[in-house]
């Protein structure tokens, strides 16, 4: 991966962790924020990796969905 890509991927990964709410619910406590990570990777790493992952991402689908529409309704009013 080229040093560009990686950037921005590193950025937009940030960008997720701002929009879900974990530097704020955390206050910004990396140490935190790192915990949640390690204990998101053993989860995968287990038994119930599988499943965890289809529900984290159907969360995921439908939080990016429901960010799109109230996005959508914000132009509608201010335009």
């Amino acid at each position: 991966m080229k040093r560009r890509e990686r950037t921005r991927r590193l950025i937009e990964l940030g960008g997720l962790v701002v929009k879900a709410g974990l530097v704020e619910l955390t206050q910004d406590d990396r140490a935190a924020i790192y915990g949640a990570l390690v204990a998101i990777a053993a989860t995968l790493r287990s038994e119930k990796g599988e499943h965890a992952l289809m529900m984290w991402r159907r969360r995921g689908k439908r939080a990016f969905d429901q960010a799109k529409v109230e996005q959508s309704r914000v132009r509608n009013t201010t335009g």
